[in-house]
């Protein structure tokens, strides 16, 4: 007979598990928001509360009535979207976008699992308990990884910090609207709905 074991940890306990433990443990927990850093720790991410849930339906809307309009240029995934980093990170981004040529270029079976590249475009909604800081080392490793455009988006604060390769990562104050530049020509992301 199988038996489920519910087995609490104290957040200072650090648990880390190899690539293939970490897929076994995904499939086994496809309700819980799971990614693995570089140096194989596990990072279990609660769900969020109604107004973070809120706040990305409205970014991910937007981006895929851009997608829509757009696909020849490449795909779009939410947050249940698994990327393993060059760096050996397994990571989930809020919202992300990979060119059509690095998409197409992967295996059917690559596609199936957790896609082996890291994203084109990422943005990731700073929940309120999420740490400022680790969602930024998040986004740097996003950058270090092959990233061309990040979105790092604190509702706390009204903020919006944009990351870029080899560029200093700039901060705005309560913007109302963002450019998604050359990466995704033409799209403009409306933050009114994001800061109310």
């Amino acid at each position: 007979m199988d038996t489920t074991v519910l087995l609490e940890f104290p957040t200072s306990t650090l648990l880390y598990v190899t690539v293939e433990q970490f897929e076994a443990l995904a499939a086994a927990n496809r309700d819980l928001r799971l990614e693995r850093t570089s140096l194989g720790e596990l990072i279990v991410n609660p769900p969020t509360g109604g107004e973070s849930s809120q706040r990305n339906f409205s970014l991910i809307t937007q981006l895929g009535i851009w997608l829509a309009a757009n696909e020849s240029l490449g795909e779009g995934f939410d947050s249940s979207g698994g990327f393993i980093l060059p760096n050996g990170a397994i990571r989930s981004p809020d919202a992300s976008w990979v060119r059509r040529e690095r998409w197409e270029a992967l295996t059917p079976q690559q596609r199936r699992g957790f896609v082996p590249l890291c994203p084109d475009f990422v943005m990731e909604l700073r929940s309120a308990s999420d740490s400022l800081t680790k969602l930024q080392e998040k986004m740097q490793e996003y950058l270090e990884n092959g990233a061309q455009l990040g979105w790092l988006i604190n509702p706390q604060n009204q903020q919006v910090e944009i990351y870029r390769p080899q560029q200093t990562v700039e901060v705005l104050d309560h913007p109302t609207e963002l450019s998604g530049e050359d990466i995704l020509p033409g799209f403009i992301l409306n933050l009114r709905r994001i800061w109310r």
